[in-house]
């Protein structure tokens, strides 16, 4: 395809959009390889994966970008994770190729980037491809000039593809730079305007008719029948069950609150979870929940987790229970390290095969179980039926409660469970002799805050404190291990080294996760600690002509834009966590301008939120605070904690704690403490009903 054939059509999808919002490392001695880049330097597993290509990798950096001045040549920018099944298959097919490589390095400086590692620069041409082509993925491969203003790009491309596009673009530039010059400015221009939002002057104005609004139009695309909503592939979108959750019970709507509980169930039942393993995959394929994208990522178990303990506390399902537990299991088996540390991702692939590790054939189901063995897990795990996949493979998945398989195989149900764990248990032993996934070893300090947040959940709902301690050392972790000496955040760490400023992702969750230790430890050194990172975050990212915050810091370099991170997603936006931690945080301090700051960036985005729920999901739940009573409980004397751990087995959908053994000069603490007793004081807007001793009685005050 030649640039200068779909300049028109990009130029009006760049006016449009300005109106609308591992695989095993490979760093063995330089000797044993034919071909070794600049990428043998770099701690990224997945930069690592490419470093042996024949192409002329580079990271991004001051040589890369120099050498395409100096050279003239246009920046390959080809952004892809480790645990990318597509991103390996690009790489077999071209990257390893030595004819498409010469290609690749006679013509362009090439550009390998983590976007794990790089948020900031994936942000920046994924727009660009979006643009382009009106959808998005990865493996992502942008082209863009000397100067890193981009001008063409896409996401997979087969090898014959590539080749061809690589030629004529060439050919093209060389042909006619102007008109490169000409098209990258009018895209660098829609990139720097499509998530730039006008400040709203209209006054703050939150009324409940806005979500029932929003969520009566998504309602349509609800799937009845299996959950989540009606298209395949189905992303397991936790903020937005946690919405929804909460919105049906404030709400008192059932159709929402049995969506929500279908939803959770069939995720729990089908291929998406591993069943003998714990842990949830990326996404599902299909309607069903059956066929996986087999990668596991950090942050889908650390929001599912949170989800899950969260949906337990309304719900009491025991499956829920123990989704929390055997997820956690999986991560201390797999994803932890010795310091507290959480990985980032395992692969998709084993033996260059996608979902390997994880399925089954009948024969070696049959050869590691006894017969009887076999028949409970045949009828549980639905093997040869719906559990068939492909070549004969089994992905184990459930269609039915332990009394429906009692029933069928003539049991008593008390003796399925424990049956099943035992099952569990050999074939986990089976699978472990197996080739594994590559792991992405490094550490993120944004997912490992969403990993602190959903493990204090769990040990909040549970009262477990095997969840809260290693939340606790994970959250020393970032303290020691990503905090500077002058308080700010680094965003990577692996092998010892810390590294890159923080991306506003890194603070808002970090400050989230803190806040979420107090609520579960009372240590104020944990609010503290949130405050602080909260004012470096104003600092350094707030833009106070818009009143929203950039993802990169006021002091990042050498890249084209600074992006608004604000739709919610997989995980939420920065903007919406960051504006319900300054809600949050702005009650516990008393601080207007903290709350005033939330509530102009909730006033920017409310004309957008009806027409895209799923999008504005955590959005939506700071918008329950404004519109129903947020309950501000404070629980002061030497029974604390304990106190605390009671009230959560009780689900209420909008509250903060805030508690202390002793006298406290926290606002909502003040003249609260009486030696010797421990009372509890229901508040909202710092306006308190009677104290009480017992939490049955506060209950009772929060259902008034």
């Amino acid at each position: 395809m030649r640039l200068l054939l779909i300049f028109s059509i990009v130029l009006t999808a760049v006016q449009s959009c300005q109106n609308n919002s591992n695989t095993a490392e490979k760093m063995h001695d330089q000797t044993e390889h034919k071909h070794t880049n600049a990428l043998i330097n770099e701690t990224s597993p997945y930069l690592l994966q490419h470093a042996h290509n024949p192409v002329n990798w580079y990271p991004w950096g001051d040589e890369a970008l120099n050498k395409a001045k100096a050279e003239d040549k246009l920046i390959l920018v080809s952004i892809g994770y480790s645990a990318c099944h597509w991103c390996h298959v690009m790489e077999r097919e071209s990257f390893e190729d030595s004819v498409v490589a010469k290609i690749m390095n006679d013509n362009f400086v090439c550009i390998k980037v983590d976007r794990e590692e790089r948020p900031d620069i994936d942000q920046i041409y994924m727009n660009a491809v979006q643009l382009i082509t009106k959808q998005g993925g990865w493996p992502l491969n942008c082209f863009a000039l000397p100067d890193g203003r981009p001008v063409y790009g896409g996401t997979y491309f087969q090898k014959s593809q590539w080749v061809n596009i690589l030629q004529s673009l060439a050919k093209d530039y060389d042909k006619d730079k102007e008109k490169f010059y000409e098209y990258a400015e009018n895209l660098t221009e829609g990139i720097k305007n499509s998530d730039l939002l006008p400040l709203n002057n209209s006054p703050a104005q939150f009324s409940n008719d806005t979500l029932v609004d929003m969520v009566s139009k998504w309602k349509t695309s609800f799937d009845s029948k299996e959950g989540g909503p009606s298209r395949a592939p189905k992303f397991p979108i936790p903020n937005n069950y946690q919405f929804l959750l909460r919105y049906g019970v404030l709400n008192n709507d059932q159709e929402v609150l049995n969506h929500v509980k279908l939803t959770l169930d069939k995720m729990a039942y089908g291929g998406i979870y591993d069943q003998i393993g714990g842990g949830f995959a990326r996404y599902s394929t299909d309607i069903l929940w059956k066929a996986p994208h087999f990668e596991k990522m950090l942050y889908d178990n650390a929001q599912l987790m949170n989800l899950y303990a969260e949906a337990y506390q309304y719900y009491g399902d025991d499956l829920y229970k123990d989704i929390v537990y055997q997820t956690f299991d999986f991560l201390q088996r797999e994803m932890t390290t010795k310091n507290g540390a959480f990985y980032s991702a395992l692969d998709a692939d084993s033996e260059g095969e996608e979902g390997k590790f994880y399925v089954w054939k009948e024969e070696e189901l049959k050869s590691a179980l006894s017969e009887s063995e076999y028949n409970l897990t045949e009828v549980y795990y639905n093997i040869g039926k719906k559990a068939l996949w492909e070549h004969g493979n089994n992905i184990l998945l459930r269609d039915k409660t332990d009394e429906q398989v009692a029933e069928k195989l003539d049991l008593p149900v008390e003796q399925v469970q424990p049956a099943i764990k035992a099952i569990n248990n050999k074939l986990l032993k089976v699978r472990a002799e197996r080739i594994r996934p590559g792991l992405d070893d490094k550490t993120l300090t944004s997912w490992n805050a969403l990993m602190i947040s959903g493990l204090t959940k769990a040990g909040q709902v549970f009262s477990e404190k095997k969840f809260l301690n290693v939340a606790i050392k994970n959250a020393n972790f970032i303290v020691s291990e990503q905090t500077t000496k002058e308080g700010n955040l680094l965003h990577s760490y692996k092998n010892g080294t810390s590294k890159l400023n923080g991306f506003l992702e890194d603070y808002c969750f970090v400050i989230e996760a803190y806040t979420d230790l107090y609520q579960a430890t009372f240590e104020q050194i944990w609010l503290e600690r949130a405050k602080d990172l909260l004012d470096i975050s104003i600092e350094n990212f707030y833009d106070t002509k818009r009143g929203m915050f950039y993802f990169t810091s006021k002091n990042a370099t050498g890249l084209v834009a600074r992006k608004m991170e604000l739709n919610d997603n997989v995980i939420p936006a920065s903007n919406s966590s960051m504006a319900k931690s300054l809600n949050v945080l702005g009650h516990y301090f008393d601080n207007k301008a903290y709350l005033n700051m939330s509530e102009t960036m909730l006033n920017n985005i409310q004309p957008y939120m009806s027409n895209y729920g799923s999008g504005y999901s955590n959005w939506g739940q700071l918008y329950l605070n404004q519109v129903f009573p947020f309950y501000e409980i404070a629980i002061v004397g030497d029974n604390a904690i304990e106190k605390s751990s009671e009230l959560n087995r009780t689900y209420v959908a909008n509250k903060l704690l805030i508690g202390s053994k002793k006298s406290s000069e926290l606002p909502l603490l003040e003249n609260k403490h009486v030696e010797g007793d421990t009372y509890i004081y229901v508040c909202v807007n710092k306006s308190c009903q009677l104290p009480v001793t017992e939490v049955s009685e506060a209950v009772k005050q929060l259902k008034q």
